[in-house]
């Protein structure tokens, strides 16, 4: 359990990645398969699907999303949010995280009972996913972080790579090098976060 522990703890935001490369783009692909295939959803729906982007496409990705903000950001307050997107484009890769909302449609069609929680379901099973690939990748040598930038990129996303309509985007993960330390983590009194009944 000691590796297991060590896994959770190192697993930290990292947001300034470097290109070189840890592991094997094999390797790579290797976890994040096996990932895939062993995070549990309910009833076994199997609705998390990943776009993996390394190299061009990588690059690709953050200039397209780096434009968009271009679009709605202050000039001004730009030059920061350019120097913050360098540090994830900087990285070896992208996964992006989707759900299949065919899939999730069809189990509230068949499932009329739960139809309600069956999207509150999928979003829990994508971050099972996330949690695990990161801790993953952490464990591997590389850094990354987690990021939120969907309505700004999907649908150029959709576009440009002939994603299934019924994909629906749930967050970016940029990984590659760790060229910073994480900060020092706070935590709130795990008596204001825990009960305990005997």
């Amino acid at each position: 359990m000691e590796g297991f522990y060590s896994a959770m703890e190192n697993r930290r935001s990292i947001r300034i990645l470097g290109k070189e490369e840890v592991i094997s783009p094999e390797r790579l692909e290797e976890i994040v398969c096996h990932t895939l295939l062993f995070t549990p959803t309910a009833f076994n729906a199997q609705e998390q699907r990943i776009v993996l982007l390394l190299g061009e496409r990588h690059s690709w990705f953050w200039n397209l999303l780096k434009e968009k903000l271009r679009a709605i950001v202050p000039p001004e307050k730009f030059p920061a949010t350019e120097s913050k997107l360098a540090g994830f484009a900087g990285g070896v890769g992208t996964i992006l995280f989707y759900q299949d909302m065919d899939v999730v449609r069809d189990l509230q069609e068949s499932f009329p009972t739960y139809k309600d929680n069956f999207p509150s379901w999928a979003h829990q099973a994508n971050g099972m996913l996330t949690y695990t690939i990161w801790t993953s990748l952490a464990v591997e040598g590389y850094g990354a972080s987690l990021q939120h930038y969907t309505e700004l990129v999907e649908q150029g996303v959709k576009q440009e790579l002939d994603i299934p309509p019924a994909w629906s985007m749930v967050g970016q993960m940029p990984f590659g090098k760790a060229e910073e330390s994480p900060g020092d983590k706070t935590f709130e009194p795990v008596e204001k976060r825990m009960l305990v009944f005997r």
